[in-house]
């Protein structure tokens, strides 16, 4: 990755430009059996569409607060790094009362209705499908997504020293966040090519770090696991060898 990358969509632009083709995320749900796997460029295109979305359709600002009521997915993942790409503070289970706009999943539909500005939810069905009966109050993320552009162009740069995100009681600027995740993989052992399996949520800093951030500021890819203690062991070994996982977590 360059040195000179100071936001999580730099680290993304970077990955794109070294090796799209290579995975970025892979993604199970062990209590339904889903596997998504996301290409640096797929991956990529998905945070552009939502990029996109977030700041026209939603009329995000840099520097407005946004709620993400969800939990380790793949799409999580994408939200994060579209809020990057606006320069809006994700706010990882905040409260959406005191938010400028909310995304929830179908299990927080409820706290989500609180926040009195924008709220999209997310059925996390497989494939990212839609909801069968859209929630009233809310955009269905899939429904709104796929008709967004493929290109994101920020209407402001942003501000690597601004404020990016927010988890537990640590808050990072985009520019900490990036030498934070950059320590977490040289902690971790991580380099260009390395495969981590995380079993860990997204709603602490070690779990969004090894789920996501480590491994994109260092070259590698994540084996992103929900409810992997329904797997047992013996499936997990066959996991790690047929993902060819490096590291597991």
């Amino acid at each position: 990755m360059n040195a000179s990358d100071r936001t999580p969509a730099d680290l993304l632009r970077s990955a794109l430009a070294a090796d799209p083709a290579r995975p970025m995320v892979t993604f199970y749900d062990d209590a339904t059996g889903e596997r998504v796997e996301l290409s640096v460029a797929t991956f990529a295109n998905w945070v552009a569409k939502t990029a996109n979305l977030l700041q026209g359709d939603l009329a995000a600002e840099p520097g407005d607060r946004l709620a993400l009521l969800l939990p380790a997915h793949w799409q999580s993942a994408v939200w994060l790094l579209a809020c990057s790409s606006v320069g809006v503070v994700a706010e990882v289970r905040g409260d959406p009362a005191a938010a400028d706009l909310v995304v929830t999943g179908p299990d927080t539909l409820e706290a989500a209705r609180t926040c009195r500005g924008e709220r999209i939810a997310l059925a996390l069905r497989p494939m990212g499908g839609r909801f069968p009966q859209p929630p009233e109050g809310f955009a269905d993320y899939a429904v709104e997504v796929p008709g967004q552009g493929d290109r994101f162009a920020p209407f402001a740069p942003v501000d690597p020293d601004a404020p990016a995100l927010t988890v537990g009681d640590i808050a990072l600027s985009s520019a900490q966040l990036v030498a934070r995740a950059r320590e977490d993989g040289a902690a971790l052992g991580l380099g260009t090519g390395s495969r981590l399996l995380s079993g860990r949520t997204y709603d602490t800093w070690d779990g969004l770090s090894a789920g996501l951030f480590a491994p994109l500021a260092t070259g590698g890819s994540v084996v992103l696991c929900r409810h992997l203690g329904e797997l047992g062991e013996d499936g997990l070994a066959q996991r790690v060898e047929s993902e060819r996982v490096t590291l597991t977590v």
